[in-house]
């Protein structure tokens, strides 16, 4: 079992998993994401990782897409930019409210929620990707036609 730090953090964390536990390292976990009905994500999945800091549920875990993801929310690297996900506390952009942010009450529940609905519905505004933000808001059909290729890559076809 994984023994260093975070004894508060591990003691949540292993109240809100749900399924066949990894001993070596409980504070990275793997998600598996179905593509939300009605978008163009819809029968894809999608695989991404959540890790935790040591003072979870202080602070939010960070979470990555490791399978293909093109989205303007989510960075070209795979991290995904969502309030939720965003530290406790005011927003030094002003962009967002305090309540949007993570807080200890939010679980990993929440957070894949919040996850589907951002997969279903962008926030062009506050893009992390540009290139997707962009084509979402002026070539809609050629975002679906690239989204319509990561769904097949998603399920190796």
């Amino acid at each position: 079992m994984y023994k260093s730090g975070g004894s508060t953090a591990l003691k949540r964390l292993m109240t809100e998993y749900r399924g066949p536990i990894s001993e070596s390292n409980y504070f990275e976990w793997e998600a598996v994401i179905a593509g939300p009905p009605d978008t163009p994500f819809e029968g894809g999945l999608f695989t991404a990782t959540l890790s935790f800091p040591k003072d979870y549920p202080l602070n939010p875990p960070s979470m990555k897409f490791t399978s293909p993801m093109f989205h303007p929310n989510v960075y070209q690297n795979g991290v995904v930019c969502i309030s939720i996900l965003h530290p406790p506390g005011d927003d030094p952009n002003h962009y967002e409210s305090s309540s949007e942010r993570w807080s200890p009450v939010q679980s990993v529940e929440k957070i894949l929620l919040s996850v589907l609905s951002m997969i279903a519905e962008p926030n062009d505004e506050s893009g992390a990707n540009i290139d997707a933000s962009k084509m979402w808001r002026e070539d809609r059909k050629q975002y679906d036609r690239i989204v319509a290729n990561i769904v097949k890559q998603s399920l190796g076809l």
